[in-house]
């Protein structure tokens, strides 16, 4: 398994969440982690994204709301996301992305973890 993510389950709207992912072997070697995350019927979303130098960026839906980090030498990516709403409720995804010499390019995917928002 090249990505694990862990943090999801059960939150109350206005509530806070963490979500990890830590990557392993060749996933290690990424220049951009991010999360996306995918309701039923619907096509999966980018959530935020952040580059191994640390730039992060926000989907406009999550902006001033989520704050994605990553610890590099723990190889390990954080989402803090604050003052939850039930329509966050998804399947959340990590990935990381590499690119190699010669304008290579491959995608790792985690499994996935619900975060669930209840009112």
């Amino acid at each position: 398994v090249q990505l694990q993510a862990f943090g999801g389950g059960l939150v109350q709207v206005g509530g806070s969440r963490r979500l990890s992912c830590s990557p392993a072997g060749s996933a290690r070697g990424f220049n951009v982690m991010g999360w996306y995350r995918q309701v039923p019927g619907k096509s999966r979303e980018l959530v935020a994204a952040i580059t191994r130098g640390g730039t992060p960026s926000y989907g406009s839906s999550v902006k001033a709301r989520f704050t994605i980090s990553i610890d590099v030498a723990k190889y390990t990516m954080y989402l803090q996301m604050n003052s939850l709403k039930v329509e966050d409720t998804a399947v959340y995804y990590c990935n990381a992305e590499r690119t190699f010499g010669g304008g290579g390019k491959e995608d790792y995917w985690g499994q996935g973890t619900l975060v669930t928002v209840s009112s």
